[in-house]
């Protein structure tokens, strides 16, 4: 028994034994594939040190309010009488010009022969009168008192003819009453002579509705080919817009190149010759205008697209729309046309049929005298009728030639406003010269002899007396956040100038990295000169802070800023690490690190990446190193 009892205990504890460790086993296997399905971060000790807030650029001085001189007419330069540098008068002579004519002379006249085959064809195409064409070229065109008089006198006449066209119509109603009237012995017509005046009524109407359904029909039929033609026109607009885009910024990229390659010759050690550094500076005079156009052009070109878009969105709404607004006119025109034949047809038969009743009438004498007066009243209302279309053709008339009248005057007006121009130019070709609009120091010449002006693009850029200077260059966004306007920037080797004073005036989006980029411009004061380069450094002032972490751990939500730092709890089996958030305040910061106020002892872990997101009291594994 007690042997049987020995060997049961030494199971149980064999048993436990293997229990327990298969237990441990299992636990450091879970620990471990737990560990590894947690983000796994990169840390680094909150430490003490130096924030230096500064930023730091380059850039080249140019005239605060320089005075661009520019001409309006593309001319070939024949010698420039300048340098760059040089003093000048109010009027001094800049540079003289060949005797040629010029792009715009040639445009100018170009444009008077357009005009004059315009005129030429305003008068084959409208059939113009010969009178008319006379009173134009002599300016005896119709007054506009002259005009309303005649058109009152056609209005007046019409008025009159509807007055007695009316009393016609009265009159024979009233007659058309008075036969009804008469006795037994007379055959009664009046039957008969109502279906003929409500034929003949009915029949005017229909021929006055055609008349109106054709004027519904040609103005319908104009708003569907409007319509049509609405894309069309946008789209041209969207390829001229894109091709004056692609321009643009063709011209810029090739400038810009062509600078850089200037550039870094230098930057290289190379010497530029004089045409080069007249090139190079040519270049960065130009840049800024090229790169306004490309911002124009790009401008018009997203309008275009906007102005396709809405036109392809509206277009089959508005065909569909138009197209049955013809349908509905061509209806109505063919219904008006169909009604007139029918009641040609109806007033044929009434008149037959009381020529019928009036032949059987046995004693018509009284009944003749009435309808011979009818009769009468009937030709002189179909005469009024005929004077009334007549005079208003007349006035369409009238007032068609007024309209050419107009139209050929201001034409004429046009062609005499081009040879004044004309002449003008052509003046202005022989002996002319480009001369100083104001006094001042020539800072930039543009344009060498042998080279030809450009409209609206400056020669030379004068530096008017008394006036300021001015720098620029680009920065991130994060940087411009940092600085204020009103800054007062320090000069990177301060002691090569005198009394010189460089303030931030301007932060705005860099043109040539919209989004990305801010320019910042500074006004220059003292001894300096326009093309000189000045290295300046601008910001906040060195300091040293108890608390620094890189910028990567400085985190954000809607309670504010904050860092996750990793603190370590012990376990049975292993160490856990927990990322606890600790909200901060930024102090400072440069372009790498951070100085920070937050409860911290100066020690901690703090969290820099991760790779899984991290939230606050969750555990998390640390890499390798870290």
């Amino acid at each position: 028994m007690n042997e049987n009892g020995k060997k049961k205990r030494e199971w149980v504890k064999t048993a436990a034994i293997i229990f327990l460790s298969v237990m441990l086993v299992l636990t450091f296997f879970s620990n471990t594939i737990m560990n590894y399905s947690l983000p796994e971060v990169a840390t680094q000790y909150v430490e003490s040190g130096t924030i230096t807030a500064k930023i730091r650029g380059s850039g080249t001085v140019e005239s605060g309010n320089p005075y661009n001189v520019e001409v309006t007419e593309s001319r070939k330069v024949s010698q420039v009488a300048v340098k760059v540098g040089d003093q000048v008068e109010k009027d001094d002579v800049l540079m003289y010009l060949e005797d040629a004519e010029s792009t715009e002379l040639k445009e100018a006249k170009t444009q008077l022969d357009s005009l004059k085959a315009e005129y030429d064809r305003a008068i084959v195409a409208a059939d113009t009168s010969s009178s008319i064409v006379n009173k134009v070229k002599n300016g005896n065109v119709t007054s506009t008192e002259n005009k309303v008089a005649q058109i009152d006198a056609y209005n007046s006449r019409i008025d009159a003819l509807e007055n007695n066209i009316d009393a016609y119509n009265n009159r024979i109603a009233e007659l058309d009453a008075e036969l009804g009237k008469i006795g037994e012995n007379v055959v009664d017509t009046s039957g008969e002579q109502q279906e003929v005046n409500n034929a003949q009524a009915e029949l005017d109407k229909a021929t006055s509705w055609i008349e109106t359904a054709n004027q519904k029909l040609e103005a319908a039929k104009s708003v569907l080919e409007a319509v049509n033609s609405a894309v069309q026109g946008a789209q041209d607009n969207l390829a001229a817009c894109q091709k004056a885009y692609e321009d643009a910024n063709a011209n810029y990229n090739a400038m810009a190149t062509r600078q850089k390659s200037l550039k870094d010759k230098v930057e290289e050690g190379g010497t530029l010759t004089d045409e080069e550094q007249s090139e190079l500076t040519l270049l960065e005079g130009r840049l800024p205008v090229a790169a306004q156009e490309v911002k124009d052009a790009e401008d018009a070109l997203a309008k275009a697209q906007v102005d396709v878009e809405n036109a392809n969105a509206s277009i089959e709404a508005d065909r569909a729309n138009a197209m049955n607004a013809v349908n509905a006119a061509q209806l109505e025109y063919d219904n008006a046309l169909t009604a007139k034949t029918t009641w040609e047809g109806k007033l044929a038969d009434a008149q037959r049929n009381l020529a019928n009743k009036q032949a059987s009438t046995p004693d018509n004498s009284y009944r003749d005298a009435l309808n011979s007066e009818k009769a009468d009243l009937t030709l002189n209302l179909n005469k009024a009728n005929t004077e009334k279309e007549d005079a208003e053709k007349a006035l369409t008339d009238l007032l068609a030639g007024f309209t050419k009248e107009v139209d050929l005057s201001a034409l004429l007006t046009k062609i005499r406003d081009q040879e004044d121009l004309v002449k003008e130019l052509t003046e202005k070709s022989i002996g002319a010269t480009i001369t100083a609009p104001v006094a001042g120091t020539v800072t930039t010449l543009d344009i060498v002899a042998g080279e030809s002006t450009t409209p609206g693009t400056p020669v030379a850029v004068l530096q008017p007396a008394g006036k300021g200077f001015s720098m620029s260059f680009s920065v991130t966004n994060e940087q411009a956040k940092r600085l204020s306007v009103g800054d007062v920037a320090d000069l990177v080797n301060a002691w090569r100038y005198d009394d010189l004073k460089v303030t931030l005036a301007n932060i705005k989006p860099d043109p040539t990295e919209p989004g990305q980029k801010k320019l910042l411009t500074f006004d220059v004061d003292g001894d300096v000169s326009a093309g000189q380069t000045l290295n300046v450094s601008v910001g906040q002032k060195s300091a040293n802070y108890d608390l620094i972490v890189p910028n990567s751990a400085i985190r954000e939500d809607n309670n504010g800023k904050f860092i996750l730092i990793v603190e370590s709890k012990p376990g049975p089996l292993n160490t856990r690490y927990i990322a606890t958030r600790v909200d901060v305040e930024v102090l400072a910061s440069d372009d790498t690190q951070s100085a920070i106020s937050a409860a911290l002892y100066g020690y901690e872990f703090v969290i820099t990446t991760s790779t899984k997101p991290v939230e606050a009291g969750k555990q998390v594994r640390l890499a390798e190193g870290g």
